[in-house]
């Protein structure tokens, strides 16, 4: 007796379903390559430091003179389309003693949540001053770090902004901009806004040219421009830059500019020198320059070794000094006296 064989019935249903399970499919297959991200990392920046601010050598240990010593989280979720979630909580410490940077403050230098796509970047929270490295490291041979930095030691900028709402756009045919906004913290009796940053960058080849400016209001006001080129010649790259500001507590009323230039000496080894020149704005003669020198050695991907040197000449009764990234300069032993000392650091990446 021959049979017949029958397909199941939800097989037979299978030509009318086929293209919902594609589709879901699709959609899973989609889910699937989306993907989220967390990562710790953290910079260890510890340098001993021997500077004679007039009255006599005194030697230290500094944390953070280049690259602040931080540790923190970031990460990312790819929702699709080219969108993804970001944040970013970061605190800085001193390396030499454990302590925290700021008392009380668990995240003193990063704390946002994000937004990214193809047409930029928005971060709402604390957040780095877009006017603070790397842009300010974009123009200086010194990064913008260490005592060797004279770019870093005359000019006045705010490095962190708080209830910050920033935009990042992509580069487009070389032109970048970063604009900020910061509004007023809860506690303040006032209205209106605390702040404003506006970057803007325009590179081709070797050649790079930017500006930054920013307004703070309130209590210790200052505005303040910055701006320069730089430009790459084989191993030589030079810096020329330009800086003002007015207001802070104290008072700076000030404008300079710094030149320098980086020598890559081997793909691990570079040297720089620098002079920088400020002038009191504020009717007195109170002007400084300083003259300087650094190297660097990439031990490893992820270890760095750097010298620097400063001399600093305090004109009048100006009150400048060598200073780091997150280091306070020790003070002129007197108005007017020059500053000079050495730096020898190494910096940790993980």
């Amino acid at each position: 007796m021959k049979q017949t064989l029958r397909a199941p019935r939800a097989l037979a249903f299978a030509p009318f379903f086929a293209p919902f399970f594609v589709s879901l499919l699709a959609a899973h297959s989609s889910c699937a390559h989306a993907q989220s991200s967390v990562t710790l990392y953290g910079v260890i920046d510890t340098s001993l430091e021997v500077t004679n601010p007039g009255g006599g050598w005194v030697a230290r240990m500094d944390s953070g003179a280049y690259r602040g010593s931080r540790v923190g989280l970031r990460g990312a979720e790819d929702i699709g389309n080219g969108y993804r979630i970001l944040f970013d909580i970061e605190n800085g410490f001193g390396s030499s003693d454990g302590t925290l940077a700021v008392a009380n403050t668990i995240f003193n230098r990063q704390a946002w949540v994000g937004l990214d796509s193809p047409w930029g970047t928005v971060r709402v929270g604390r957040q780095y001053s877009p006017i603070y490295i790397p842009f300010k490291g974009g123009l200086d041979a010194f990064g913008a770090g260490t005592i060797a930095s004279g770019l870093n030691n005359l000019s006045k900028i705010t490095p962190y902004e708080s209830n910050a709402i920033t935009y990042i756009s992509p580069e487009f045919h070389g032109f970048s901009t970063t604009l900020m906004v910061s509004l007023r913290d809860a506690s303040e009796d006032a209205n209106g806004l605390d702040g404003t940053i506006e970057t803007f960058a325009w590179r081709h080849g070797p050649f790079r040219i930017s500006y930054a400016h920013q307004q703070q209001n309130g209590d210790g006001a200052l505005r303040a421009n910055l701006g320069g080129v730089s430009y790459a010649f084989g191993p030589v790259t030079g810096f020329l830059s330009y800086f003002n500001g007015d207001g802070g507590t104290p008072r700076y009323h000030d404008a300079g500019v710094a030149v320098s230039a980086r020598y890559a000496v081997t793909p691990r080894f570079r040297a720089s020198l620098g002079y920088a020149y400020v002038s009191d704005r504020s009717g007195g003669d109170n002007d400084a320059d300083q003259f300087s020198a650094a190297c660097e050695y990439d031990l490893s991907k992820t270890v760095l070794l750097y010298a620097s040197a400063g001399w600093l000449r305090n004109r009048g009764d100006a009150t400048f000094t060598l200073r780091g990234v997150n280091v306070t300069g020790l003070p002129p032993s007197w108005p007017g006296a020059g500053v000079r000392g050495v730096q020898f650091g190494m910096i940790d990446r993980f």
